[in-house]
């Protein structure tokens, strides 16, 4: 395997070049795209650690839009910065997801009470619910938050659980929180400390009349976890729409497909975002910046 050396911080391995032609990607705007990612780096008084994450935490967002998750000026995404969890990404107040860079994240500390009156402060939900899962569960390290159609479809359901009716489903049976106490917009307090509560026992989260959240260790894990939680959504409501009986595994065999998705998880998360990420380099990677 030779290395080309693009840069210090830039190295791309010969053999991937096969890869990248294939899938449409074109090499020389990647390599320009992450030699201008390093040279803004460089540039910032970043760690190269947070600017990796606040890099990730932007391509969530263009993803976001890509996938239609998206809704008006709202939703928040954020990634902790610190070992105790307390210090952590947040997008800014009225920023579309489709303009978001990486260089546009506030940084934030979950204790500090003087936030809100700051004149860059973030929205006021966004602080409620992710100023207080941050701040209560430590081991929340990336928290997304959105309204996707299908998911939140089944958040209108008196029962919005996931029935294990195909493997996709299956992944989250009894691996889920359901939230039904929904108290209005996030803006509370009380509400954000209450869905906290919820994150320690599941990492996806239903939550009723409202919407979804997921916590993951990295923003790949989480965003896989949305991925296919929205599209286990989109199951279940076509399936509810034919009027037929749904065909359930019964709860050994769902238990069974839900342990089986462990082996896949980290590989497959991983693998399926960075092709994401070279996919919106090829319109626009401006995210990187």
């Amino acid at each position: 395997m030779i290395p080309l050396l693009i840069s210090p911080a830039v190295i791309i391995y010969k053999e991937s070049t096969h890869y990248l032609s294939h899938s449409g990607y074109n090499l020389l705007e990647g390599v320009e795209s992450m030699t201008n990612t390093v040279t803004q780096m460089s540039d910032r008084s970043f760690s190269q650690s947070e600017w990796a994450l606040r890099v990730d935490l932007a391509a969530a967002f263009r993803l976001a839009v890509h996938f239609g998750w998206h809704e008006s000026v709202a939703n928040h995404f954020s990634a902790v910065t610190s070992e105790d969890g307390k210090t952590f990404l947040l997008n800014p107040r009225w920023k579309h997801f489709a303009t978001i860079k990486a260089s546009d994240l506030l940084k934030l500390d979950s204790e500090d009470e003087e936030v809100m009156v700051r004149e860059d402060a973030p929205d006021p939900s966004a602080w409620g619910l992710h100023g207080s899962i941050h701040r209560l569960v430590p081991d929340a390290k990336v928290l997304l938050h959105c309204h996707p159609p299908y998911a939140t479809a089944l958040c209108g359901l008196k029962d919005p659980s996931i029935k294990p009716i195909d493997q996709n489903t299956a992944r989250f049976f009894e691996r889920m929180e359901i939230d039904l106490d929904f108290g209005g917009l996030a803006s509370e307090e009380g509400e954000g400390e209450r869905l906290a509560r919820g994150v320690r026992r599941h990492s996806v989260m239903i939550m009723g009349n409202h919407g979804v959240a997921v916590v993951g260790s990295t923003v790949a894990e989480a965003f896989e976890d949305l991925y296919y939680l929205e599209r286990a959504a989109q199951t279940m409501v076509l399936a509810y729409s034919t009027g037929q009986a749904l065909n359930l595994m019964d709860d050994e065999l769902a238990r069974t497909v839900a342990k089986g998705w462990d082996a896949y998880r980290e590989g497959l998360a991983e693998g399926h975002f960075s092709y994401l990420k070279t996919m919106l380099d090829q319109t626009d990677s401006s995210w990187r910046e």
